[in-house]
Formats: structure tokens, C-alpha cells, sequence
């Protein structure tokens, strides 16, 4: 919800925090106020390696507490600055540990789950992400559009205050690795194969996060439809979320790679009709809904492809992967702003989600391309892989 309560709350916030901008222009007020996207996911890939590689010796539960507190605080921060630059401030401290923190949960549900069900444990954990879709950021959505948009994270502060408690009472114990230092979790990246898992999550859901940063103006200036129905479409999203992240952990417990590849196809086309067919308030809910379901059945897929070439650096790789989807987070954001400050529309950002879909495909074909012949290579002579 911290995340993501942002993206439909845009409008509102560039008003508030650039009155003189959006006075001149509205357009430039949202695409500036799409640096506060930008600036947490920029915060995620700083803090995701760094936290997760310095506190792998630690406990994972008693680290995932601190981690909660550290949301807590941070995202306090955020509806108590005055001004646009220290809720730029704000945000980039509070994306630090988010990383780290769903990195660590994911670690310790695919290990309660064991073999063969790790990716299934993944999707466990991230489905809090795609239910908070569906409930918290429409909500939060709705709430800040009434009461103000410090309102929505007043309640996202209260919310991770009440986890962390939650997390100390009923996350069960489970070790850490004390051998594990910092310096040793970063030869991660000294594996071909883990970068280009990074650069799968980093540019091919940057397609997603270039539709989803802009929902709210699709809604109103493309769709003509009035605010109140920015919510609505964000719940359709989220339930999208929901269903695509559980049938991708399943589908990648089955053939990881197939549902890479076909994943990443599937979520250009979606884009792409997406983009054609915004203007009809009905197939834009269809499509955002079928993009939000193909790039969650990814998620799953891309944090346990990291975790499987990553060797014995767990910590750090699981952490990695949500440095990678923010990564695609703040370039998503980014380019989806440079097109609509551009004068090219609301729509643009879609193509540009076509683009990096089409570009996440080339690199996992690549990356299964040299994996199979790696295979092939280490085969015993007339078996074949």
C-alpha cells in the first residue's frame, strides 16, 4: 500500500505539493510528482543488497521486525512533511528497507514449504502485495481523494505499526546464517546469469509499472470518466494482481522458464491493447485488469528464476529481485512521465510498457538460450537435456 497508494493518488498530490506548477500546467505537475514513485523504488534498490547482505547473519524474524518499524516511521514521515522535497525525502528513506523486508519473507515461506512448492511460498508472501491492491489502495485512493492525500498514509503508517506487532507475535523463529557476511553476499554478482534475472525484472515490469503509475489520469482524461471511478478501476487491477500472482506460482513450480517467456509475450500484447482501446472506459478496466493478472503471474516467476541462479547467496538474491521490479518501478515512472511531458498523451506510457515488455523478452530468451546450453554441455555423452 505504501507502494503503490501513490499511483492513484498523483493528481492529488502534484496538486498540493506544486500549486504554482499545476497552476501553469497539470500535466507538468503530474509527470514531476512522478519522481515520488520514482524516489521510492529508487530507495528499494539502494537499500534491498545493502540491508539484506549486512543483516543475513541476523535472525530472519527479529530482522523482519525492524524492518516493520522502519516502515513505520518513515512512511510517518511522509504526511507529516510540509513541502514536495522533503516528501521526496520521505519517500526515498521509506523504500530503503521494503526490499530487504519482502526479501527476508519470502526466504522464510519457501523454506516452510520446502521443495517443490518454493515458488508457491513466494507467492504466498507477495500476495499481500495484490491484496493490498485490491483493498488497501483503492481505499487509500478513495480516502485521499476526500480527506486529503496525508490522510492515506496516516492509515498506511497505523497499518504497518499493526504488523510489526503482528510480525513479533506470530512470524515463527528461523535462524539466520551467521557465517554470511556483507562481502560475501555481494559474489552474487559476480553470476552472468543473476544479472540478467536483474535486468528480466528491471526492464520487463517497468511495462507494467508504466501503465499503473498513470491509472488515474487514463481514467479521467482518456476515459472521460469522473474520480470517483479511479478506485474502482485500481480494485480491478488489484484483483487481477491477486489471481495472476497465485496461478504464477503454480505455473512456475511446473516449467519456471515457459512461464518466463510466455509471461513477458503475454504482457506485451496485453499493453498493447490496452493503449488501442483506452478511450472505452469498459475495455480499459478489461485490459488493466488482464495486465495487472500477467504481470503478478510474473512476479513469483522472476523472484524464484533469482533465487534459483543466485547459488548459495539467498539473502541477498531474494532481496534483489524487488531492487530489480523497482528498478522497473522508477524507469517505468520515469519514461511514462518524459512521454506525457512530451505532449504525447496519457495513452504513451502504454507503448512505452510495450517496449520494455518486448525488451525483458530478449534478455530471458537469452538467458534460457544460455542456461540450455550450459545443459547440453554438461550432459553425459548421448543423454540428452
Amino acid at each position: 500500500m505504501t507502494e503503490f497508494v501513490v499511483m492513484g493518488l498523483l493528481p492529488n498530490m502534484a496538486q498540493d505539493l506544486l500549486p504554482s506548477v499545476w497552476a501553469a500546467r497539470p500535466e507538468d505537475a503530474i509527470a514531476q510528482a512522478g519522481w515520488l514513485i520514482s524516489l521510492y523504488a529508487l530507495g528499494v534498490v539502494v537499500g534491498a543488497p545493502t540491508i539484506a547482505g549486512s543483516v543475513a547473519r541476523f535472525p530472519r524474524h527479529r530482522v523482519m521486525v525492524a524492518l516493520a518499524v522502519a516502515l513505520t516511521v518513515f512512511t510517518a514521515l511522509t504526511f507529516l512533511a510540509p513541502t514536495f522535497e522533503l516528501v521526496a525525502v520521505s519517500r526515498f528513506l521509506a523504500g530503503l528497507p521494503h526490499g530487504a523486508y519482502f526479501g527476508i519473507g519470502a526466504l522464510v515461506a519457501a523454506d516452510v514449504l520446502g521443495p517443490g512448492m518454493r515458488a508457491k511460498g513466494v507467492a504466498f508472501v507477495l500476495t499481500g502485495l495484490t491484496v493490498s491492491n485490491v483493498v488497501g489502495v483503492p481505499l487509500g485512493t478513495f480516502l485521499g481523494q476526500y480527506a486529503g492525500w496525508r490522510a492515506a498514509f496516516m492509515v498506511v503508517a497505523g497499518i504497518f505499526a499493526a504488523a510489526t506487532i503482528l510480525i513479533a507475535f506470530f512470524v515463527p523463529a528461523h535462524a539466520g546464517d551467521p557465517g554470511r557476511t556483507l562481502r560475501a553476499e555481494l559474489k552474487v554478482f559476480r553470476i552472468g546469469q543473476v544479472w540478467l534475472a536483474l535486468g528480466v525484472g528491471a526492464i520487463g515490469f517497468g511495462g507494467f509499472f508504466a501503465v499503473y503509475s498513470y491509472v488515474a489520469p487514463l481514467v479521467t482524461d482518456v476515459a472521460g470518466s469522473p474520480a470517483w471511478v479511479v478506485p474502482i478501476v485500481l480494485i480491478v487491477m488489484g484483483v487481477g494482481m491477486t489471481v495472476g500472482n497465485l496461478v504464477g506460482g503454480h505455473l512456475a513450480d511446473v516449467d519456471l522458464r515457459r512461464t518466463l517467456l510466455a509471461g513477458l509475450v503475454a504482457l506485451a500484447a496485453m499493453l498493447a491493447l490496452l493503449a488501442l482501446t483506452a478511450q472505452l472506459i469498459w475495455a480499459l478496466a478489461l485490459f488493466v485488469f488482464a495486465v495487472g493478472f500477467v504481470a503478478s503471474a510474473l512476479s513469483p516467476t522472476i523472484q524464484t528464476r533469482l533465487m534459483d541462479v543466485a547459488e548459495d547467496n539467498q539473502s541477498i538474491a531474494a532481496a534483489l529481485n524487488h531492487s530489480a521490479l523497482n528498478v522497473g518501478n522508477s524507469l517505468g515512472a520515469f519514461l511514462g512521465g518524459a512521454v506525457i511531458a512530451a505532449g504525447w498523451g496519457f495513452v504513451a506510457p502504454a507503448w512505452v510498457g510495450v517496449a520494455l515488455a518486448a525488451a525483458g523478452l530478449l534478455l530471458a530468451a537469452i538467458s534460457v538460450a544460455l542456461e540450455r546450453r550450459r545443459e547440453r554441455a554438461a550432459a553425459p555423452v548421448g543423454v540428452s537435456s
